[in-house]
């Protein structure tokens, strides 16, 4: 990724194609079994019901359809032009949402090879050329990104790691001013853990174990109101 330091702007991008027919893997960690523990679909855009393989790997856990949903309703389904990372991939259902809607660039950072390989077989079977696949550890990949490269950074991590701050950190650094973390995670942040980052929440939504949160720079978020004068009783101020 070039190492720009302004922030990007959201240019056109033509839409995905798709592309069938992925070739085998080639060499390296063995793709996991394409039944392991089930399977879910991307839920909208170019590619809205490809089914992806949901592999039986420790920690693994897919985002629920309906927090995907949600979560693109959040942000709109046209996201031509944006540029996005899945720092802890696994199914990359997250990354692929957002290549399904025209994301001129996704990439999809995944430790675990077996996952990796899946990933990027998954990758030349839809012909997303948007998309590239990155074997490696989350958290330096955002590290490693330039200030105010990405428009939307897409956290989720396993549950029981110590991933979290580490990761907004990061993400904090790399998002555009005008840009969006998504952070799942197993309890709800407050604005209070996230202003010393530099982030606030925009949309949050509990879904059984799950908490979604959607977070911008705290400087692109409305002020608060002005409290009204008690001396004034029209309240102006």
């Amino acid at each position: 990724m070039s190492a720009r330091k302004t922030a990007p702007a959201r240019p056109g991008a033509s839409r995905p194609s798709a592309r069938a027919g992925a070739p085998a893997p080639a060499g390296g960690a063995k793709a996991p079994r394409s039944g392991g523990a089930g399977e879910i679909r991307i839920v909208g855009g170019l590619w809205k019901r490809t089914r992806l393989a949901v592999a039986d790997r420790p920690g693994l856990r897919p985002t629920p359809d309906r927090v995907r949903e949600t979560l693109f309703n959040w942000l709109g389904q046209d996201l031509t032009g944006w540029r996005c990372i899945d720092a802890f991939a696994g199914t990359g259902a997250l990354g692929l949402e957002a290549a399904s809607r025209g994301a001129a660039q996704v990439v999809l950072v995944e430790s675990d090879a077996a996952l990796a390989t899946q990933l990027e077989a998954v990758r030349r079977k839809l012909g997303a050329e948007a998309v590239r696949v990155q074997r490696g550890d989350g958290v330096a990949a955002l590290r490693a990104l330039a200030p105010g490269s990405q428009h939307l950074v897409l956290i989720d991590p396993p549950f029981s790691g110590e991933l979290f701050e580490p990761a907004l950190q990061a993400a904090a650094r790399a998002i555009a001013p005008d840009g969006f973390i998504y952070l799942e995670a197993p309890a709800a942040w407050a604005d209070e853990a996230l202003l010393p980052l530099g982030l606030a929440i925009h949309r949050h939504l509990k879904a059984g174990a799950v908490h979604a949160h959607l977070l911008r720079p705290a400087a692109a978020m409305p002020a608060a109101a002005a409290p009204a004068d008690p001396a004034d009783p029209s309240g102006a101020v």
